[in-house]
């Protein structure tokens, strides 16, 4: 007969540690008071969260649009540097960006964190960066959830994700059908890498050209590692802005594909978009990832956001207001190019001309 051990199996020993938990959740109660709005109703530790939808009273049609996403492997460099608290901008940043590209005001969030093992004040960090993030973006943080997986994942590796819904008034809709021969394309300056292309990244600058984050890089007049975590810039309430003080006719997140095939998703058919690179510099990151990994610009352009986290498509009359409304937000922002004709044969919905400025 096979003996019994004497004591029966945990969770515990299993490798899930329900306390640390707990832990977790009373640390970071805090900050998620922080991003809140008054239409949520009750407070976290719920099944579910709560929104008023109440509130959407006041629209004549209102539509509802959502969007997940994460940030990448750009989570290894937080944990090889061992700071928490910046992602969770990253991540609110990839969400409410795009859903604001259609013109709708983030309402919510949910948030998903996985790790291997809970360290209460690792999660608590990004949470507290999520919550900044929602704050930043004017949205509530109503909920999430932290799994452990022991087994799957080491003690030290986790990931992240998030889930935003937003509102928007029916014809208020922003995208490719508003979009004129003659209208403006504004480029609004990226606060460097975001979240994305962190893959090709890490291939050029650790595997590659063999540098640690403690590199002190004096074109970047910080370490790399310090660079490469800078957060994304959250554009939510600059463009929302722009679409109260003036006419827009469409928004374009810059992501992953890179500018051209990003803009290429809100340009209609019959219709193409020239940009022109000497509008702008980009800043020195994205130049020292194609030196150390002798990339082509091609390759950059079509992975990096070479300096450009959202653009603007607005009528040439709109051009003066957006920009002063951008720069009273402190946002930097330019004319990069513009909206004309596709002649018969022509299949690029983007073009991208000259070379950046130096």
């Amino acid at each position: 007969m096979t003996p019994r051990s004497e004591f029966g199996s945990t969770y515990a020993a299993a490798g899930v540690d329900i306390e640390a938990g707990d832990r977790a959740v009373e640390l970071m109660k805090e900050w998620v008071k922080k991003a809140s709005r008054p239409e949520v109703v009750g407070g976290l530790g719920g099944f579910a969260g709560l929104f008023d939808a109440s509130a959407l009273a006041r629209y004549e049609r209102p539509l509802l649009a959502s969007a997940t996403d994460g940030v990448g492997t750009k989570v290894d460099i937080a944990r090889r540097m061992g700071v928490y608290d910046t992602i969770g901008h990253d991540l609110v940043g990839m969400v409410v960006d795009d859903l604001v590209v259609c013109g709708a005001e983030p309402l919510f969030m949910t948030d998903y964190i996985c790790v291997g093992k809970v360290y209460p004040e690792r999660v608590a960090a990004i949470v507290k960066g999520i919550a900044e993030g929602c704050a930043l973006a004017g949205c509530a943080l109503v909920g999430g959830e932290t799994a452990e997986h022991p087994g799957l994942l080491a003690a030290d590796d986790f990931d992240v994700a998030g889930a935003g819904t937003g509102v928007v008034e029916a014809d208020r809709v922003l995208g490719a059908d508003r979009i004129r021969t003659g209208d403006v394309v504004i480029a609004m300056k990226s606060s460097g890498l975001h979240s994305n292309g962190y893959s090709l990244v890490r291939h050029v600058l650790f595997d590659k050209a063999g540098w640690t984050l403690d590199r002190e890089v004096p074109e970047l007049g910080r370490t790399l590692g310090e660079e490469l975590l800078e957060p994304t810039r959250i554009y939510a309430l600059d463009c929302l802005a722009l679409t109260r003080t003036t006419e827009v006719h469409a928004f374009s997140h810059i992501t992953g594909g890179g500018l051209a095939s990003n803009l290429a998703r809100v340009i209609p058919d019959g219709l193409r978009a020239v940009v022109d690179r000497s509008t702008w510099t980009p800043g020195p990151v994205f130049g020292l990832v194609g030196e150390a990994g002798s990339v082509e610009r091609l390759e950059l352009e079509k992975t990096l956001n070479m300096g450009v986290g959202m653009m603007a498509v607005v009528p040439a009359e709109s051009v003066d207001v957006a920009l002063a409304t951008c720069a009273d937000r402190g946002m930097d922002a330019w004319v990069s190019g513009e909206i004309l004709d596709r002649a018969a044969g022509e299949t690029e919905a983007v073009t991208l001309t000259g070379d950046y400025a130096s």
